[in-house]
């Protein structure tokens, strides 16, 4: 069996006994099992009801923060501050009750508030707050097993909206990105926190965004996006395997999305978007721009791929479905305004960052806009509404600061 085999098999095994708490339908971390922010849930609502889906609960005590939520093993964690401290705040999955809250570290960051979804893992959660503290807690009880800090343990570097990212988890590693002169990317031993490697020929600092798996030419690697590159990472030793230079301006926040043998990028500020072909010869690997464009100038809300199609919010066109493999426009609405969006069953579920916070589900289609449904959550607060909406286990989660709305889009 060649070694990359026996790898896969392994790390296989290993995510499947390490994560035995886990469905099929949970959201165990940031854009979900697969990092791409479409779940492969099958009986939702193809429309809601007037004022929208059944709320099955509302709970309090998050805190002030813009993180997203994680579902697994009968929980729903996310993370805020509250007073001088963050915190990782767990509730029960079928009530909202708060089960179990952790501090993560010092409160703080403008906006206030811890910006990174929690990742969990089996029986543990690791959890960042904004000024680089990085805790791994038991996901029963929230007793804290370890912890680290980006800029004291590691040199990291951040912009002037703090640490963003959310941590992934690979086998027995924790990939992350402290963006230190001494190596931008770290992965460490998930179980004790020890460091692995260092990106010692990538010392980018960190922007917002979250690092996924690509597997190309038959290898596994971790991509990620700075404020000056598109990268490709062995897992194994930390080694930049490709590199595509790539300017951002201000702040580079969206995830990659990466699929056959492509990575696509984008950001705001006027930037846009590009996508790059990955190959391999022999033992090398280089990036080749496919196309860069401003069909999509997606500032943080995420951008989702269905298909042969890129759906997202860009700035100066609104709401657009973009062809992935040519970078063509195929259709823009304004829809809701800006925001983030989610993908279930076949829809879109697009929430606006301002105002009322508006809920729209949308088909998605690169026929044309067809929104089914809108609805505007209750005790909306007067901040941006960042975090983007989660759906598991046939659930809507939407969190505002402190609140956390749950609603049924199960079909009956």
């Amino acid at each position: 069996m060649a070694m990359h085999a026996k790898y896969f098999l392994l790390t296989g095994l290993s995510l499947f006994l390490g994560n035995t708490m886990l469905r099929a339908e949970d959201w165990p971390q940031w854009r979900g099992p697969n990092r791409d922010d479409v779940s492969s849930e099958q009986g939702l609502l193809k429309q809601w009801p007037e004022g929208g889906p059944p709320l099955v609960w509302k709970a309090s005590g998050a805190g002030a923060g813009h993180g997203g939520v994680a579902v697994g093993g009968g929980k729903v964690f996310t993370s805020g501050d509250k007073g001088d401290s963050s915190f990782a705040v767990a509730l029960d999955v079928g009530t909202g009750n708060v089960m179990w809250t952790a501090k993560i570290g010092r409160a703080g960051g403008d906006p206030p508030g811890p910006r990174s979804t929690p990742t969990l893992d089996g029986t543990r959660v690791y959890v960042l707050g904004q000024l680089g503290d990085l805790v791994c807690f038991a996901a029963g009880n929230g007793n804290e097993i370890w912890r680290r800090n980006f800029e004291k343990d590691f040199g990291g570097r951040c912009g002037g909206w703090a640490y963003s990212e959310s941590p992934l988890v690979d086998g027995d590693r924790l990939i992350c990105t402290p963006g230190s002169e001494q190596g931008s990317i770290v992965a460490l031993n998930k179980k004790t926190g020890e460091l692995l490697w260092q990106t010692t020929e990538l010392t980018d600092p960190a922007e917002y965004s979250s690092p996924i798996i690509a597997e190309i030419g038959g290898m596994r690697q971790y991509v990620q996006l700075t404020g000056e590159n598109v990268v490709g990472i062995d897992p194994e030793s930390g080694k930049v395997l490709w590199r595509a230079s790539r300017h951002g301006e201000t702040a580079t926040v969206p995830t990659p999305i990466f699929y056959g043998d492509n990575v696509y990028v984008s950001s705001g500020y006027g930037i846009g978007c590009n996508l790059f072909h990955v190959s391999k010869a022999g033992d090398s690997f280089k990036a080749q721009q496919v196309y860069a464009n401003k069909v999509m100038v997606n500032h943080h809300g995420g951008v989702v791929r269905v298909g042969d199609y890129l759906y997202g919010f860009s700035d100066g066109n609104g709401w657009v479905c973009q062809d992935f493999k040519t970078g063509r426009l195929i259709w823009r609405n304004k829809g809701v305004g800006k925001g983030s969006l989610t993908c279930a069953d076949g829809h879109l579920y697009l929430r606006s960052e301002g105002g009322s916070g508006a809920i729209a589900l949308v088909e998605a289609t690169p026929e044309g806009y067809k929104e089914t449904s809108r609805f505007d959550p209750p005790d909306r607060s007067q901040e941006n509404s960042w975090p983007h909406p989660v759906i598991a286990g046939g659930r809507l989660y939407i969190r505002d600061q402190d609140v956390l709305l749950c609603y049924d889009v199960r079909m009956n």
